[in-house]
């Protein structure tokens, strides 16, 4: 999840239909009219809002990312032959390869809500929905980003081809992906994310992805239309069939005890809200860091996968599980060590001679921790296509790994084996405790695939 700086917008409100004619909305310019939740979200001024129930909308400054690493430059075509999976700690120790003998997630649909993803990327060029991918700004631009690779990140950690030979290994690479973008370059509004909300809803997703947020929001009357707005969308969703999942936000903070302010979208009804893990040593002392024996490297951590992140957000009622995100030892970010393998690979882009190029790099957030969820929520609804979104849900949380902590996991950590190969309702083993180790996770990976080596920079932290 960026860093997001929430103020009122100058010019832009969420006006409740429920108490407004059509009247009252003479002179006002309508950016959505979404009947669906009785909002809409107009332009115009205090003046000619006062006779609505209404807030201001939203804007989200958003910096993206804070800390980034620099690598050796590698001819932009040399990804296409080397591997990419012996980096990606977060699939190893969730043992991805392993659940797709079971399902990789066809049949299923999720929207990916966020700066938009790079539709010539060649591990999401299989997966991505062009027709249905969407920009809901105001910036005249289709769903490819503007200027921020962090939505097609969020999209390679779900639905990575792992069958092309090149790249990376996404956790549903046969789900119908969906970008809907909502920022113009590094600024969002929030009606934009409740008009995706709806519309992924419409469009019978089966899972939506949000790695965003707005943080801290006053909970009083004067956002009471917007957090309306937000659980109005979110109750949509869940009738629809379309389980919402976000990002829980990376300050620090224990959002169980932050005074009266709100953090939305994930402490919204019917959002599913998950905060971040990761390792701390993953390959630090590899002399070779081509060596395949990759396995190895998850007995030889100086802390597990399973580790709060030290920015991630927390709280026993506000976080429902955590998920694989990406960590730091913040001694050594900027030194010479492998600091940024603790962080999650995914695809991006860059640019080269003044063109967009694809590209692989790392990053650490909430926000590479919610897509995890996001993905194997796809794959339950894959092998479980009644499920409705409240089942999945109770699901995941049934079958996450308790840890003894709620405080920063919740009701666990995310265990995508466990969830795809137990039934739903299955209360045989119960709630199952932290017995084991990252080894015993990464045990038996026998992944069949070669994928592709990417430039190394790019690496990024979205603290």
């Amino acid at each position: 999840m960026p860093t997001v700086s929430a103020s009122p917008s100058e010019d832009r409100y969420i006006v409740d239909l429920r108490s407004t004619s059509d009247s009252d909305l003479a002179g006002l310019d309508i950016v959505h009219r979404l009947d669906q939740i009785d909002i809409a979200v107009v332009k115009g001024t205090d003046e000619k809002v006062s006779g609505t129930r209404y807030s201001k909308d939203v804007d989200m400054a958003v910096t993206f990312p804070e800390m980034e690493h620099h690598g050796h430059h590698h001819d932009r075509h040399h990804w296409m032959q080397d591997p990419l999976y012996k980096y990606q700690w977060d699939k190893q120790a969730q043992r991805i390869p392993q659940v797709h003998r079971k399902t990789r997630g066809e049949g299923t649909r999720v929207s990916v809500i966020d700066s938009g993803a790079y539709e010539d990327h060649p591990d999401l060029k299989h997966a991505l929905n062009t027709d249905l991918s969407k920009n809901f700004t105001d910036d005249g631009g289709d769903f490819n980003p503007v200027e921020s690779d962090h939505g097609t990140h969020c999209s390679g950690i779900i639905a990575a081809d792992d069958r092309n030979g090149k790249g990376v290994t996404g956790t549903a690479p046969e789900t119908d992906l969906v970008a809907l973008r909502v920022f113009s370059g590094p600024e969002a509004t929030f009606g934009d994310v409740v008009a995706a909300m709806v519309y992924s809803a419409d469009i019978g997703s089966d899972v939506a992805n949000m790695s965003l947020g707005a943080y801290p929001l006053p909970d009083d009357s004067d956002t009471a239309v917007l957090k309306d707005s937000v659980e109005r969308a979110s109750s949509y969703a869940n009738e629809k069939g379309t389980l919402m999942v976000a990002a829980a936000g990376n300050d620090s903070s224990n959002l169980d005890a932050d005074g009266e302010v709100i953090s939305l979208p994930n402490e919204a009804d019917n959002v599913m809200s998950i905060s971040a893990t990761g390792p701390i040593g993953y390959r630090w002392d590899d002399e070779n860091p081509e060596d395949e024996n990759y396995h190895a490297a998850l007995r030889h951590l100086r802390k597990p996968t399973y580790e709060p992140a030290f920015y991630t957000n927390y709280g026993a009622d506000a976080v429902d599980i955590s998920a694989p995100g990406g960590n730091a030892d913040q001694s050594q970010i900027g030194t010479d060590s492998k600091w940024y393998y603790d962080l999650v690979l995914s695809t991006i882009f860059t640019e080269e001679d003044g063109e967009r190029v694809p590209d692989y790099g790392w990053m650490a957030g909430t926000s590479m921790a919610s897509p995890q969820v996001t993905a194997v929520a796809a794959l339950v609804k894959s092998v479980n296509p009644d499920a409705t979104p409240g089942e999945v849900r109770q699901h995941l949380e049934d079958t996450a790994r308790d840890l003894d902590n709620p405080t920063y996991h919740g009701e666990g950590h995310l265990d995508t084996a466990r969830a795809v190969w137990k039934e739903i309702g299955d209360d045989r083993w119960g709630h199952h405790g932290h017995d084991h180790d990252d080894h015993d996770h990464d045990h038996g990976h026998d992944h069949d695939h070669d994928y592709g080596h990417g430039h190394d920079h790019g690496y990024g932290h979205d603290d």
